[in-house]
Formats: C-alpha cells, sequence, structure tokens
C-alpha cells in the first residue's frame, strides 16, 4: 500500500477505536470497579484481539476479492449499508440524552480478569466486524502480501491498544467519568454524522 493509504487506514483504526460501544463500556467499567491496573491491562488485551482480528478479517476479505471479482462490489455496498445502519444507531442514541447512572458491576481487582475480557470483547464485538466490513475494504486488493496483512494488524493493535489504555489513565486522574457521561451523546451525534459521511464517500467512490 501508498503512505496515503496507511494514514488513511491509521485515520480508520483511530475513528473505530475512539466510537462508543461495547468496547469502551467494558474498558470504562474495568477501569471503574478494579483501578487502573485492571483498565489498563482491558486495554491491552482488547488491543492484542484487535489486532488479530484486524489480521484475519484483512486476509478473509483479500480472499474473497480473489475468488471472485464481483465479491470487491459486493463488500463496498454492504460496506455502504452497515454505515447507513450504523450512523442511525448513532443519531439514535444522541437524541436521548447524556447518558446518566452509574454502572456499579462488581468485578474482582484482577489484572488478568481484565485482560481476558479486553481481548474477548475485541473478537466477540459485532460493531467491530461492522466497522471492517465497512471501511476496511477499500484498503484490500486481490494479491497484497502476507507482510501488508500482517502491518494492517499490528497497526490496528497499537492504535487500538493505545488508545482504550490512554482511556483507563485518563479515567483514572480526577474526576473524568462523569464528564464524559455528560457529553456521550454529542459523541454519539458526531459519529452519526461521520457513518453519512464515510456512507456518501463509498457511493461516490471517493474511498
Amino acid at each position: 500500500m501508498t503512505p496515503e493509504a496507511w494514514i488513511a487506514l491509521a485515520t480508520v483504526f483511530c475513528l473505530g477505536a475512539m466510537s462508543p460501544g461495547p468496547s469502551l463500556a467494558v474498558v470504562l467499567r474495568n477501569t471503574l470497579s478494579g483501578g487502573r491496573r485492571q483498565g489498563v491491562m482491558t486495554g491491552v488485551g482488547h488491543g492484542i484481539g484487535f489486532g488479530i482480528y484486524a489480521f484475519l478479517a484483512a486476509g478473509a476479505f483479500a480472499t474473497a476479492i480473489s475468488i471472485h471479482e464481483t465479491a470487491e462490489t459486493g463488500l463496498k455496498w454492504a460496506g455502504v449499508c452497515i454505515l447507513i445502519w450504523l450512523g442511525y444507531i448513532f443519531l439514535s442514541h444522541a437524541r436521548k440524552g447524556p447518558t446518566v447512572g452509574n454502572n456499579s458491576d462488581s468485578h474482582n481487582n484482577n489484572d488478568k480478569q481484565g485482560f481476558i475480557q479486553g481481548f474477548s470483547i475485541a473478537l466477540l464485538n459485532p460493531k467491530i466486524l461492522a466497522w471492517m466490513l465497512a471501511l476496511y475494504t477499500p484498503f484490500i486488493e486481490n494479491n497484497v502480501s502476507f507482510e501488508t496483512l500482517l502491518g494492517m494488524g499490528a497497526l490496528g493493535m497499537i492504535i487500538d491498544g493505545t488508545w482504550y489504555v490512554s482511556v483507563a489513565l485518563v479515567l483514572t486522574t480526577g474526576q473524568r467519568v462523569e464528564k464524559l457521561k455528560s457529553i456521550s451523546h454529542i459523541i454519539d451525534g458526531a459519529m452519526g454524522i461521520l457513518m453519512f459521511i464515510f456512507a456518501g464517500l463509498m457511493i461516490s467512490g471517493v474511498i
């Protein structure tokens, strides 16, 4: 891939990591209940799980494209549909206003448990599959090399892990949790608009 494509892919990974969803909820809950170390280990586990997922997804998409030429078109339009659906979901959440209340689920202060939970949610989170199907496919070619696939997985792991570890560290510094909850609807609204923008760009062939 070209340097510009790597930069674009890194941007996609950043947006995916920053978007609210089950992964963020797990990191938040473990950080609040288990403290900084458990939150950090959850972020590390999620990053590793996401890196493996990114590598496998890229390989699967490349194989599908190489088997049949129309697979690329099919993946593109499936991605457009998912983007529109995600945009609708995000905007629906935004209309509900800021998050209220506090999750008080009990968790053991266990670093290993946090790591396993972060790793598991990265592999089982349906939003990650939807995101990859929507925005990953423009970067996949039918003759992509194994080294490129490894690079894509490593890039996803570094960006994703860094983001969630940073979230855990920031949340345990001062009173940041309530502020984050108070602007959750704004984040959802911004992400919803971005989903529709990306869908339009994919339809137009820009990405």
